[in-house]
């Protein structure tokens, strides 16, 4: 790779990936510890300033992603209060569920779509997955080895595991897992959420991390569940797609 490609994939990078960064660190800025003192509901603050993102960013995707992050944000919804309120595996400061975090799902989703649409992205896809992969594996047993976290490594293992022979998906879902890592860094760090010492409060054997390392395994779960959502409900428009893929696949081989 020479440094013009590395210059367009950074510029790839910050111009999808980057960005959602950049408003992850800013908007859970208004709900962390240190507002709480200083802003009267900063909790409302951040969430319409992830209103204001999402519409943004819903008003300039494709017909198919508007539907994804719709759906997205519902299965957000179910997906908070079955594993935050009923299941116990991570608590909110204020205890509740925030009203920017399904929202916030989807934007997590489609920028992470959009960065492997990129055609830089695609051209060294394989090399792209090496480092990821890589950087996943040093970063769990990095936590493993100085936080104990027992949980995020067994998950981050698994995610390697079940990618082993997913070659379409593979570099989506490597690059998810470090959009998470970075979003649950920043919101553990600003005490927006927490999560306790270990697995859901109840598995003593399985110690995690504040946040544990894999937790992206259970985002998968919304991606697939709002790619299953969208097959249903556009069966024709996915098997058109799933047939031109076969075309291009033939033409290519």
């Amino acid at each position: 790779m020479n440094l013009q490609s590395l210059a367009q994939l950074f510029q790839s990078f910050f111009s999808t990936i980057g960005y959602l960064f950049l408003f992850i660190v800013f908007g859970l800025f208004f709900d962390s510890t240190y507002m709480t003192d200083v802003l009267p509901h900063n909790q409302h603050i951040s969430t319409f300033f992830m209103l204001i993102g999402f519409v943004i960013v819903y008003s300039r995707v494709t017909s198919r992603y508007k539907s994804q992050m719709l759906y997205a944000v519902i299965i957000g919804v179910i997906g908070e209060y079955l594993f935050s309120i009923g299941l116990g595996m991570y608590t909110y400061r204020l205890g509740n569920i925030p009203h920017y975090v399904p929202p916030g799902h989807a934007l997590v989703l489609v920028a992470t779509i959009y960065f492997c649409k990129e055609s830089i992205v695609k051209k060294y896809r394989k090399l792209l997955e090496k480092v990821f992969t890589v950087f996943i594996l040093v970063y769990a047993t990095l936590f493993l080895i100085f936080a104990g976290d027992v949980f995020g490594f067994i998950m981050s293992l698994l995610v390697v595991f079940l990618l082993r022979n997913k070659p379409r998906e593979r570099l989506f879902y490597l690059s998810m897992y470090i959009v998470v890592a970075f979003l649950e860094i920043i919101g553990t760090n600003y005490g927006c959420w927490f999560w306790p010492e270990t697995a859901y409060d109840t598995f003593s054997f399985l110690k995690s991390a504040n946040p544990p390392s894999g937790i992206s395994l259970f985002y998968f779960l919304l991606d697939l569940g709002s790619l299953w959502v969208y097959k249903q409900r556009h069966k024709i428009a996915w098997n058109r797609m799933k047939n031109i893929r076969k075309i291009r696949a033939k033409v290519a081989s």
